[in-house]
């Protein structure tokens, strides 16, 4: 059985939602990283990176939560999740990198310097230069989205998942102004409001 080391808060989300996805049974190992049960000597065994998420498949071990996604949908996931085509695993590559690339680090920082961190750790300059740089890619998205209803082949896959859980992470496209963009936001509201997605919580 697979074996995924997580919590909900987190960076796992994206993992959590592709195994409920496709039914796929697996063992969660609850692990809250911000609690430092990412750096014990056993769990640093496993990722020496000291985060979360981390899956284990019998003796394989991979870290990183948009390759364990897209390794799961791959796996497990040929002709729903993970598309038939070689150009579209393309996208699904693609969606992946520019999620990592363009926007997810200036959400997270979003997150945790204007909401997370108590006050005497947030820097708010962090939180400005989100807000200044987010634009950008958020057009990116509305407009790829104009007239589909999912980012490949217009069909959900875990190119959806790993997009849309940079935004819906707490919901924090609540806080960044994703309203003035209605295609992201009507996409959004469809893909979250699938069963595997709504279950989520429930996982904490």
């Amino acid at each position: 059985m697979l074996k995924l080391y997580g919590q909900f808060m987190s960076r796992a989300q994206r993992c959590l939602w592709t195994l409920e996805e496709l039914g796929v049974p697996y063992e969660h190992v609850k692990t809250n990283q911000g609690a430092g049960e990412s750096r014990t000597p056993e769990f640093l065994k496993i990722n020496p990176n000291g985060h979360v998420p981390v899956l284990q498949d019998g003796d394989f071990i991979l870290w990183e939560s948009m390759a364990i996604a897209q390794y799961v949908a791959r796996k497990y996931g040929q002709g729903s999740l993970w598309p038939a085509s070689v150009e579209d695993e393309g996208r699904v590559f693609q969606w992946a990198l520019w999620a990592s690339l363009e926007m997810e680090i200036f959400v997270v920082n979003y997150l945790r310097h204007a909401m997370l961190y108590p006050p005497e750790k947030r820097r708010p300059e962090l939180a400005k230069e989100a807000t200044e740089v987010l634009p950008a890619p958020l057009r990116v998205l509305n407009d790829s989205l104009a007239g589909k209803d999912y980012l490949v082949g217009n069909r959900f896959s875990v190119a959806d998942i790993n997009v849309a859980t940079v935004l819906l992470l707490a919901d924090i496209y609540k806080q960044i102004g994703v309203d003035q963009y209605p295609n992201i936001m009507a996409w959004l509201n469809r893909v979250s409001a699938r069963p595997a997605w709504q279950k989520l919580p429930s996982l904490k």
